[in-house]
């Protein structure tokens, strides 16, 4: 995210329209496809999730990206309790900002998730995932941000969200709704470590980032207007 901070920089000292576009073109930005993210008819998931019988709480671990965009989504979500950014798929000792941006530690960048299942269900959440929390087709970067710290992965808690993580992804793939293939990996128990406290609720303490503005509300705008039955004005807290 260093060079995603120095281009909000150079934002805010050039004007937003002129680097905009000087910085699409010189970072090789791909445009983000409306009918990938936005405006294509994405199913739902076919396979469910067991129902706990316990009533509890559970949690699910999501990579699509900044995890600044990620949290800001789902932290709209109704039933969402609250969302973390941090760091999965790599060790301890590298779950921090400067070794995670530098893409050699092995982990990305990713949100946990605490959610209510009586509320929303784990299929619901990788529903919104799919449709306009990122870009599922993009291999290790989303947007302008590029390295396997930025990579779309799903990182099941067990075999059953497993299962119906790859069961997803077979019937998107196979429902051709992105016109090429799902990038996504599904991992099984890897560890999730929170950031930094500076990363936490980013985009409500920011409003004004241009990086913000530009990436990730119109995610959330888009949940609002495909998914208006499970946006909520409420923001879950993460910290």
């Amino acid at each position: 995210m260093q060079a995603r901070l120095k281009f909000s920089t150079l934002l805010t000292s050039f004007g937003a329209v002129t680097v905009l576009a000087l910085g699409i073109a010189l970072s090789g930005l791909p445009a983000h496809s409306a009918g990938a993210m936005y405006g294509a008819n994405i199913p739902s998931p076919q396979a469910r999730l067991r129902q706990p019988a316990d009533g509890k709480s559970a949690q699910a671990v999501l990579a699509g990206g900044c995890f600044w965009g990620m949290e800001l989504v789902f932290a709209h979500v109704k039933g969402v309790l609250n969302v973390v950014s941090g760091y999965a798929g790599g060790e301890q000792a590298h779950a921090n900002y400067a070794d995670s941006s530098s893409g050699r530690y092995g982990d990305a960048e990713a949100v946990r998730i605490t959610y209510d299942p009586s509320k929303v269900s784990y299929g619901q959440l990788l529903h919104i995932f799919f449709s306009v929390a990122h870009d599922p087709t993009e291999l290790n970067r989303q947007g302008p941000d590029v390295g396997p710290q930025y990579r779309s992965e799903i990182f099941a808690a067990n075999a059953d969200q497993a299962r119906v993580a790859r069961a997803y992804i077979r019937q998107l793939d196979a429902a051709q709704v992105y016109g090429k293939p799902i990038a996504t990996r599904v991992s099984v128990g890897e560890s999730f470590f929170p950031a930094e406290a500076w990363h936490q609720n980013y985009a409500v303490r920011n409003p004004g980032s241009l990086y913000i503005r530009w990436n990730d509300i119109p995610k959330l705008h888009a949940l609002e207007q495909r998914f208006p039955q499970r946006y909520t004005a409420q923001y879950a807290d993460g910290m």
